[in-house]
């Protein structure tokens, strides 16, 4: 495994601010000293996701997943350990040593095999498109198309020939059997023989941010099925978390970003001088693509084909960006079913102008219902302003609601004090049905002495574990000379605190570090619940004296304990039981004076 030096990952951590980092992701809201989101690694409603700026961690209350900025990164981008170091290093400008890789894991070694053969492969393809003799019918779809060389040099367009061509050009490279066949790109019959995935279609290599091919798209130049063949998800390539296109995009203004359904969109936009465009890969939009968009652009323009399956998949995208706090606007074309053939009939200038023109999500929703209904017969018109209310109720932003309630009634003649009944009206009912929910719960009081005993014992372990982290100095020293390791009844905790102690006499107490010293998720996930729990220390040195008495009192307890089952044998001498009733007359006074 590769390793670097503890200051080299400290000054990567520490220049990689976690708060800056996970707002690229979540909409973060600051509550106290912590900020708090929804969690991007489960669906919830409610904010569980918590992240400390203080402590530079995070933690999900909800589904357990916690970490440093570390962990999140690899986590969210689905990222090995040295992966993440390389990403979040390139973002903060440090420069990463040469490693030798011999060390490397399996994985991390066969990964590097796929991104050499996918480059080798998209620079065969490539050359192939330049083949009047094999490929005429791509550089006729390619002409067709009004593709120049600079675009197709650019997207490292190519064609796949018939006659595993592919195959052979690996084998005579010296790739082995296996990397080939985990690259995608080559499948293996029954029979044992060896076919080229791709054969006579259009190639489209697919880049990641590091401008790394990890994918290809082939497209069929007649009317066969299926259109398109993609690559299949391997080590490298996870479809649901890529856009096609971004790596190129990237190298100008992305304020705005746009979003189309096809690479042919994408590619002839970006031919015409329209850069800032990507596309998804032959799916629904999904939430990772739409975090990435998140974060690489302040504002998203979804552009869909305007057919019913574009409108279709504009809506589930938009909920999607949506939810992920992005600030979304939805392109708006006539007269061509989709981006490319726009922009190739009407030109850049009269495209970019419907990009600015892009209505908001609430504007989209309002046409959306609009079309199905005649606003000239009552009942359609009362539907209609119960469904904007509806729409409109949900706006938090007062000043944006107040927009569109102004705008809604001058364009549909509804008055104002109209659409404000409605909404307060679904409000109240709103409200209605909460206290209902909370009158139907079950109210279970439990007060802290009723609490189970090891949920006592649970909590009380895990606040020394963070006394430890957060004040060593004045902790360490009491708890360890008062609390023996085997006093810890989780073996978990007491491996824990062993470190802890561990890394305290050697000086080290800095608590950002913490979570570096263990390696498996387990542990680093409760380590940050313990982090980001709020234990409500008044005074810390009393807190600590609490600690030390209660395991005081409790090795009291189980001593009295002890000695009365002992006393419960028939067969002690009179001399022993004798002693253990002093022993047991001197317990109980010691216990009756902890009271």
């Amino acid at each position: 495994m590769v390793r670097y030096s503890d200051e080299l990952i400290d000054e990567i951590r520490n220049r990689n601010d976690i708060v800056d980092i996970i707002s690229q992701y979540v909409v973060l809201k600051r509550s106290g000293r912590n900020f708090f989101g929804l969690c991007p690694f489960h669906k919830e409603k409610s904010p569980s996701f918590c992240v400390s700026a203080d402590k530079q961690i995070f933690h999900c209350f909800g589904c357990g997943v916690g970490g440093n900025v570390i962990h999140f990164v690899s986590k969210i981008e689905n990222l090995n350990f040295k992966e993440t170091i390389e990403m979040l290093a390139d973002r903060s400008g440090i420069e990463l040593p040469v490693i030798n890789s011999e060390g490397d894991s399996k994985i991390a070694m066969l990964k590097s095999k796929i991104y050499e053969i996918n480059q080798l492969t998209a620079e065969f393809y490539h050359n192939n498109l330049y083949n009047s003799a094999i490929a005429k019918p791509a550089q006729d779809y390619v002409k067709k198309r009004k593709l120049d060389n600079n675009t197709l040099k650019n997207f490292l367009i190519g064609y796949s020939g018939t006659n595993n061509e592919l195959y052979k050009m690996l084998v005579e490279k010296g790739y082995k059997e296996e990397e080939i066949l985990a690259s995608g790109l080559v499948n293996k019959t029954d029979d044992g023989k060896f076919i080229d995935r791709y054969r006579r279609r259009l190639m489209f290599p697919i880049q990641d941010t590091r401008n790394k091919i990890i994918a290809f798209g082939g497209r069929v130049l007649d009317d066969s099925k299926p259109k398109y063949i993609n690559s299949p998800e391997n080590v490298v390539y996870s479809k649901g978390r890529h856009l096609f296109g971004l790596n190129i995009a990237k190298r100008g203004n992305l304020k705005k970003i746009i979003i189309v359904e096809g690479y042919m969109d994408a590619i002839s936009l970006h031919q015409r001088g329209i850069t800032n465009v990507v596309a998804s890969l032959g799916t629904a939009l999904t939430e990772a693509q739409g975090r990435l968009l998140r974060k690489t652009s302040e504002q998203v323009i979804i552009g869909y084909d305007a057919d019913g399956a574009g409108q279709a998949a504009t809506l589930r995208g938009l909920e999607i960006l949506n939810n992920l706090g992005c600030d979304i606007r939805i392109l708006q074309i006539e007269g061509a079913k989709d981006p490319d053939e726009f922009v190739i009939k009407y030109g850049p200038e009269r495209f970019q102008k419907q990009v600015d023109k892009a209505i908001s999500l609430v504007e989209f929703k309002i046409k959306m219902l609009k079309a199905n209904l005649n606003l000239q017969h009552p009942n359609d018109k009362i539907k209609f302003l119960k469904e904007i209310a509806n729409i409109l109720a949900k706006i938090d932003n007062e000043i944006e609601r107040e927009v569109y309630i102004s705008n809604i009634s001058l364009e549909y003649g509804i008055s104002k004090e109209a659409i404000y009944a409605e909404i307060i009206k679904l409000n109240s009912q709103s409200v209605k049905s909460t206290k209902v929910l909370e009158k139907a719960k079950p109210r279970i009081e439990i007060k802290k002495e009723q609490t189970p005993v090891n949920e006592q014992i649970d909590k009380r372990e895990k606040l020394i574990i963070y006394l430890l982290i957060n004040y060593p100095e004045q902790s360490y020293e009491k708890i360890k000379d008062n609390i023996e390791i085997s006093d810890i009844s989780s073996e978990r905790n007491q491996n824990i605190i062993k470190k802890l102690y561990e890394e305290i006499e050697k000086g080290n107490s800095n608590n950002n570090n913490i979570i570096d010293w263990f390696e498996d998720e387990e542990t680093v996930n409760y380590l940050s619940w313990i982090l980001a729990y709020d234990f409500e220390i008044e005074e810390i040195n009393k807190c600590i004296d609490d600690v030390i008495f209660a395991y005081q009192k409790d090795k009291l307890i189980k001593k009295r304990n002890n000695i009365i089952k002992s006393l419960e044998n028939k067969e002690i001498s009179i001399d022993e039981r004798e002693n253990l009733e002093k022993e047991l007359n001197n317990t109980i006074i010691q216990l009756a004076k902890m009271k």
